[in-house]
């Protein structure tokens, strides 16, 4: 017998207030009523897996007070990933009402679930949302035969405009204060969501519109792969290009011509120049310094275009169409297309993307994923220092990076498919419509990502910086030096500083590759360098975010194949360079 709500001792905390669940299948919109009704900031994103713990804010205008909470998107009420079994849980746990959020353009899909809540004791709340999207496609709903049907307020909206979200809050306060279908009874005898929908809906001829046809071009392989292909290169030549003017016209003159010397008179005052003090302030790796050049100046003008693209691609619905195309590819090591999503998170950070994985239908599945995003994804710091080091001297170099992460990533993968234990569970890749997206919302979630990014980077960054300058002046580098030196300079061919890079690397991932910015390096020693610091042992939060998803015995294994792999392909690859050179009598490099 199911628990009723009213019943039921919240085990989430809520201070007394009512309980609101947001429930939906994923892409239908959660994540921005959810934002909007809390004036609560979360990220959102166009595809399923965004939100995989629960987001709770207080809900606006509700009288009395009411926590609205956002539970992972999910089909049906029995569970398949671990996004899901959460999403159970917190439905387990009771509410008061639950919020159940329909997509008008998909609405015999989102029926299914609707029903199984309608059967339980709560009370529900439908909305069906995206209501303009779906009359532009030739589709028309009757709300109110629809209600009658699930025998339950449906309340149309536009969440992206606000629409229907006076409805929305004049009907939750109804059924928390008890005025009104707080007392709404089981659903029983409901008719198939076929029929439902047949009943409901009305289709009409339209004249189809060019996002339509994108719709259709972005799926199929004979169209599709170009469009891929070309949105990848302008992202790149727009990140790089755009990061390049930015940081020459604003950032570097700013610094060279302002704060450098501010800081070195400032430094001046408070001791004198040679001291090992005045060096760490101000020095080769002076904190005064490189932690603003090398997060501010240097990376931040990448990183910040960089979310402006990704943004743009999760809120237009392009990234789960860019997994049907290669979710072949995906299966020969053991994914699914619509695991491009989680690795696409990994460029931003591989925290959320391991994280992320608890949507994936299996512990496989979820192992693979995070391997590959630990041992080949750059993320969005890294990326900023790679284009900082190569973007000035070869961009076929920088593409040759991510050429090599690729690779990497295909060989890693699909030894792991073959060696770990598992199956590949068939799996439904969501396809939300592709939209025109809002820019307020665009520009809220770069703002957002970006000011996330400076929090968790600087500080890290700072205490990066401080222990090289530390090892420098005490003279600790120089023992290091000596005892990686066969390994970073004869097999590596760097020059013996580099061994601060690796060390730093172990801290934050674009540690490995900014101190290189300041050593004279030929373009080999560049790229071996980039190599080496794209497969190199991930950063301390990522191991522990390994240890928290999967135990320390894998985030142990996953350290010890990167830094292995960094070394084995880095050496081959200055071998290589080496041959080259000697088969073509120096030319090249």
């Amino acid at each position: 017998m199911a628990v009723s709500c009213h019943e039921n001792k919240h085990p989430v905390q809520t201070e007394g207030k009512k309980r609101v669940l947001l429930m939906g299948n994923p892409n239908v919109g959660k994540s921005v009523i959810f934002s909007t009704l809390t004036k609560k900031r979360v990220i959102t994103a166009n595809y399923s897996g965004t939100t995989v713990t629960a987001m709770k804010g207080d809900l606006v205008q509700a009288k009395p007070e009411a926590v609205l909470i956002d539970v992972p998107g999910i089909y049906s009420l029995k569970p398949v990933s671990k996004a899901e079994e959460a999403a159970m849980t917190m439905l387990n746990e009771g509410a008061d009402v639950i919020v159940c959020v329909l997509d008008a353009t998909n609405l015999e899909r989102n029926l299914q679930l609707a029903l199984e809540l309608k059967r339980k004791d709560t009370p529900v709340i439908f909305l069906l949302n995206m209501m303009d999207v779906a009359e532009k496609k030739g589709i028309q709903i009757d709300d109110k035969k629809l209600s009658s049907l699930l025998q339950a307020p449906v309340i149309p909206t536009v969440a992206v405009k606000r629409k229907g979200f006076n409805r929305l809050i004049a009907e939750i306060n109804k059924v928390i204060s008890g005025r009104e279908h707080g007392k709404q009874a089981p659903l029983t005898g409901a008719m198939p969501p076929v029929l439902i929908g047949e009943e409901v809906q009305t289709y009409i001829e339209y004249e189809e519109r060019l996002i339509d046809k994108w719709e259709r071009w972005t799926i199929q392989p004979i169209t599709g792969l170009p469009i891929a292909i070309l949105a990848v290169l302008l992202a790149l030549a727009f990140v790089v290009g755009a990061g390049k003017a930015v940081r020459s016209v604003f950032f570097l003159p700013l610094l060279n011509n302002y704060y450098i010397p501010f800081m070195e008179r400032l430094a001046g005052n408070w001791t004198t120049e040679g001291t090992a003090l005045y060096s760490i302030l101000v020095g080769e790796f002076g904190v005064l310094i490189k932690a603003v050049e090398w997060p501010i100046a240097l990376i931040l003008p990448y990183v910040f275009l960089f979310y402006i693209v990704l943004s743009f691609l999760e809120d237009s619905g392009y990234l789960p169409r860019l997994g049907i195309l290669i979710d072949g590819l995906l299966r020969r090591f053991g994914l699914h297309g619509h695991s491009i999503i989680p690795i696409s998170m990994g460029y931003g950070c591989a925290v959320p993307a391991i994280i992320g994985t608890r949507a994936a239908s299996s512990l496989k599945e979820r192992l693979i994923i995070s391997a590959l995003v630990s041992l080949a994804v750059p993320c969005i710091a890294q990326t900023g220092a790679f284009i900082a080091l190569l973007g000035d001297h070869s961009f076929v170099l920088l593409l040759a990076v991510f050429l090599v992460s690729f690779l990497v990533m295909f060989i890693s993968g699909s030894v792991l498919n073959k060696f770990l234990k598992g199956t590949l569970d068939p799996v439904l890749i969501e396809v939300p419509n592709l939209l025109v997206p809002s820019a307020s919302a665009l520009w809220k979630k770069v703002m957002l990502r970006t000011k996330h990014f400076m929090i968790e980077a600087e500080i890290p960054m700072v205490f990066g910086i401080l222990f090289a300058a530390l090892t420098i002046e005490t003279g600790v580098l120089t023992h290091v030096s000596f005892i990686l030196e066969p390994l970073v300079v004869s097999f590596l061919g760097l020059p013996p500083e580099a061994s601060v890079a690796l060390i730093l690397g172990i801290v934050r991932r674009e540690l490995a590759v900014l101190p290189l910015l300041g050593m004279d390096l030929s373009l080999a020693q560049m790229f071996v360098g980039s190599v080496v610091a794209l497969l190199y042992i991930p950063c301390m939060s990522v191991f522990f975010v390994l240890i928290k998803e999967f135990r320390i015995k894998w985030a142990l294994s996953i350290s010890a194949a990167t830094i292995i792999l960094a070394f084995v392909v880095g050496g081959m690859a200055n071998y290589l360079i080496h041959f080259f050179q000697w088969m073509t009598m120096g030319g090249g490099f």
